[in-house]
């Protein structure tokens, strides 16, 4: 076999070349499991597309599980002198995310336990996840058909691209953000510009709401603890009428499932007194709204007691290690594993400037630094083998 670093490349390059969407992963699914066949690893289909494998040592033991997403994004790749070789063939469909290099990682610590198996006491599961970067994502379709059955604890890790080469984030408690995306409605009545006493104008409530809600939230919210933005607002089809109504979509992110409850009342709070205002006692009936909250992803909370060990040993490893990193507005799937078992995800570094590798996740220019794979195996089969021999010192 082929030496692991080089093995561990290709088999990211390979995955690079042949993205896919949410639940539509079913090569990218079939090539996982045929590389674990290779390795004499058993294996099974999940949520579909996805896959789990496990690797058993000769003892018995606890159970830890490592979790990669497989998905791939809706954008069309750039070509650069370094990705000629592996660019995506799947026009409109790139690993810009560097789920390509989660794979490869996870496949690598899968090869070493297998080669490493009269050195493991318990077992070591791996699960390969669709769906992360649609909500509501792959991960609750996982727990639901059993993927953490009989698991005691779950890592994983991503790289970003905005994070230095070999620098690793992590924090106890919350370090990605809700996800959380709103829907409002605003009925009015509409009419010409010339008769503007028997209109409604839903935009020029919309309008008022927009510019009132930030301010509004952010006497309840601190500003450095949520973002809130919006992202489409459509009606109306003639220039000279007030429409009917309006739709409003945007979306907030909140370290705190609590604050999401705020900012749902602040913008209720918002809209009935805008319903009031607005009213007029020749329109009955008029204005009014409706108002859906979508709540995403929730907060990735690690578990401290898991992530203070565990960050002490990976400080015994590597050279820059921030256990107290800022927690950032991203959100991910993985934090659902970590509302059923102990665990922790880690970001791991991939910005390099010498390199010219300098754009972030979902960039159509994205790439990795590759010496970064070996840096993921590394932590996690590190992470893995010690909590094996350990489980007490991670589980509270």
């Amino acid at each position: 076999m082929q030496s692991f670093e080089k093995w561990v490349r290709d088999v990211r390059r390979e995955f690079h070349r042949n993205p896919e969407l949410s639940f539509d992963e079913h090569c990218t699914q079939s090539r996982i499991m045929s590389i674990l066949g290779e390795l004499g690893i058993s294996c099974r289909k999940i949520a579909d597309t996805g896959v789990i494998a496990e690797v058993r040592g000769l003892s018995p033991g606890p159970c830890i599980a490592i979790r990669s997403d497989i998905d791939a994004l809706a954008a069309h790749e750039v070509l650069s002198p370094r990705n000629e070789d592996y660019i995506s063939r799947n026009p409109g469909v790139m690993h810009a995310c560097g789920h390509d290099g989660h794979m490869a990682i996870v496949l690598g610590v899968a090869r070493l336990m297998i080669e490493r198996q009269k050195e493991i006491c318990g077992t070591v599961k791996f699960i390969f996840q669709p769906a992360e970067e649609v909500p509501p994502g792959g991960a609750i379709r996982v727990i639901e058909e059993g993927g953490l059955e009989d698991v005691d604890c779950i890592i994983g890790l991503h790289i970003f691209g905005d994070v230095d080469i070999g620098r690793i984030n992590v924090r106890a408690g919350p370090l990605m953000a809700s996800s959380n995306r709103f829907t409002l409605k605003i009925f009015g009545k509409g009419g010409h510009h010339a008769t503007p006493d028997m209109c409604i104008d839903p935009i020029q409530i919309a309008a008022e709401f927009i510019s009132s809600l930030k301010p509004a939230v952010s006497q309840k919210v601190d500003t450095s603890d949520h973002v809130l933005g919006f992202g489409m607002v459509d009606s109306g089809k003639q220039f000279n009428r007030s429409p009917d109504e309006l739709e409003l979509v945007g979306s907030f992110r909140t370290f705190d499932e609590n604050d999401i409850d705020t900012i749902e009342q602040v913008m209720i709070n918002l809209l009935d007194s805008f319903m009031n205002s607005y009213s007029k006692e020749d329109i009955a009936g008029f204005p009014f709204y409706e108002l859906d909250v979508y709540r995403g992803y929730p907060v990735l909370y690690n578990d401290p007691f898991f992530t203070e060990k565990a960050c002490r040993l990976l400080k015994t490893k590597f050279e820059y290690v921030n256990a107290h990193a800022d927690p950032i507005f991203g959100a991910e799937d993985f934090a659902y594993y970590l509302q059923e078992i102990p665990g922790m995800y880690t970001i791991i570094g991939t910005r390099n400037v010498a390199k010219g590798i300098v754009e972030v996740n979902h960039s159509s220019s994205f790439d990795i630094d590759e010496d970064i794979l070996l840096t993921g195996v590394d932590l996690l089969y590190s992470l893995a083998m010690d909590f094996l021999k350990n489980p007490g010192e991670y589980l509270e």
